[in-house]
């Protein structure tokens, strides 16, 4: 899969001064409209498509910014990053979701010894990227999509607040329970991705890669009775469990980012540890049909694309389907962390790669 074409991403100040469009870690399209997030926030923000005479995507501007303490309770107040791993929209609805993520400190540039160790001895939790969220999607005075925390009956709510986030969940789960007192840079858990379907919500691990296969969670959240601004999770399949866990052979690599396509699910993947290596596109055929715990083969999981990405810069990180305002056929958006100063426009914006999908 070759790119075959770039389009501006436009940011208002504050969210460059923020880095946001130097930290992309999740997109998803909604109509003209593009809902992208980054790492290093706890916010969302809409950037609106421009069009050309045709018809056609020229780029991406018109920022606004939500805030996630706006809409929701967050479990450490407004100020503390969630670092928003992934987004997905579906039923009216758009959900995002932290990373679940431990964090090791950093050995800093020409510290001494005996500090540099202690800093690599500590290990830092933020609470707020223990979250998942879901938030009603309205039309805006102005035709755009917003969201929104009420409309109507439907209400934004959180999951994560009371010692029950998606990690709370694993605490028992005999493959990654282990996982769960280690940093993500160190193959601990780490959410990259989530794609909603139907009723179901798929989340995608950056790590840990057991042996090889990387971990697909399967939940079913839904609004609690008690509590409207809050999620409760409901049985998965015909049992009493409230998650499935599929594994998938994606050749040593973690997820980064999901997104349907139809009744499949469209897989990016990259290393699980903080390393540079190879970015590839899988599609999992038919997943709205699984309805029990699978062992995904390679042969079961076409890959599609072999993307480009840079030595210690451009990491592909979020994927997205765009339909309809892209030319005639199916493309995908792939958006960076850590873009190469290439991507970056003096008016403020950042390049995103536009790939076709093969047929």
């Amino acid at each position: 899969m070759i790119v075959e074409r770039q389009v501006e991403l436009r940011f208002g100040l504050e969210s460059r001064e923020a880095g946001t469009h130097t930290n992309l870690s999740a997109v998803r399209q909604d109509g003209r409209c593009l809902w992208v997030a980054g790492d290093e926030t706890a916010t969302i923000e809409r950037l609106t498509a421009t069009l050309d005479a045709d018809g056609l995507v020229t780029g991406y501007e018109g920022h606004t910014t939500v805030a996630l303490a706006d809409l929701v309770d967050l479990p450490a107040g407004p100020d503390e990053e969630a670092d928003i791993e992934g987004l997905a929209r579906g039923n009216g609805w758009l959900w995002a979701i932290g990373s679940h993520s431990l964090k090791r400190k950093k050995i800093k540039p020409g510290q001494p010894a005996a500090k540099a160790r202690k800093r690599l001895a500590s290990v830092v939790r933020e609470d707020n990227r223990f979250v998942l969220a879901r938030l009603p999607l309205a039309a805006g005075a102005d035709g755009l999509p917003e969201v929104v925390r009420r409309d109507g009956d439907r209400t934004a709510a959180v999951l994560g607040l009371r010692g029950d986030s998606v990690t709370d969940l694993l605490k028992d789960d005999p493959h990654l329970a282990p996982f769960l007192s280690i940093p993500s840079k160190d193959n601990g858990i780490d959410i990259e991705g989530i794609a909603a379907h139907r009723d179901r919500i798929y989340i995608g691990l950056r790590g840990p890669v057991l042996r090889g296969w990387a971990v697909l969670v399967e939940i079913r959240p839904d609004t609690d009775p008690a509590e409207p601004g809050r999620l409760r999770l409901l049985p998965v399949g015909d049992g009493r469990a409230l998650y499935r866990t599929h594994f998938l052979d994606l050749g040593g690599l973690g997820i980064r980012d999901l997104c349907p396509q139809g009744d499949d699910l469209l897989i990016l993947t990259g290393p699980s540890m903080d390393l540079d290596g190879p970015a590839r596109v899988h599609r999992w055929p038919g997943i709205a049909a699984v309805d029990a715990p699978e062992i995904v083969t390679a042969e079961q999981l076409p890959r599609l694309a072999d993307l480009p990405c840079g030595d210690g810069d451009d990491h592909p990180e979020g994927l997205a389907v765009l339909d309809g305002l892209h030319g005639e056929g199916a493309r995908l958006m792939i958006v960076h962390d850590s873009p190469s100063p290439k991507r970056l426009t003096a008016e403020g914006g950042v390049l995103a790669d536009v790939v076709r999908l093969p047929e």
